[in-house]
């Protein structure tokens, strides 16, 4: 089978793309810079998902350890 890889950098484009598309893992940085202002950080994903209770397995790859604690701290709670 072919597996795909998208680069997403704006949380709001992540919504639509990913509508009816199987997914095996997201890989998160919690900072997107200047993609911020289209969004909001990376932890929006996390929050749209447990929202909808749709628990992908998640990757972790930030070095911001406040936004990593917040994220883990969220998967913890929900992907259970």
């Amino acid at each position: 089978s072919t597996v795909h890889f998208y680069l997403i950098k704006l949380v709001h484009l992540y919504f639509i793309i990913y509508k009816g598309t199987i997914i095996e893992l997201i890989d998160l940085d919690h900072d997107l810079g200047c993609y911020a202002a289209d969004g909001g950080d990376a932890i929006k994903i996390l929050d749209f998902l447990a929202e909808r209770e749709t628990y992908y397995p998640i990757r972790i790859h930030t070095a911001n350890p406040v936004g990593r604690a917040n994220m883990e701290r969220m998967i913890q709670r929900y992907w259970k």
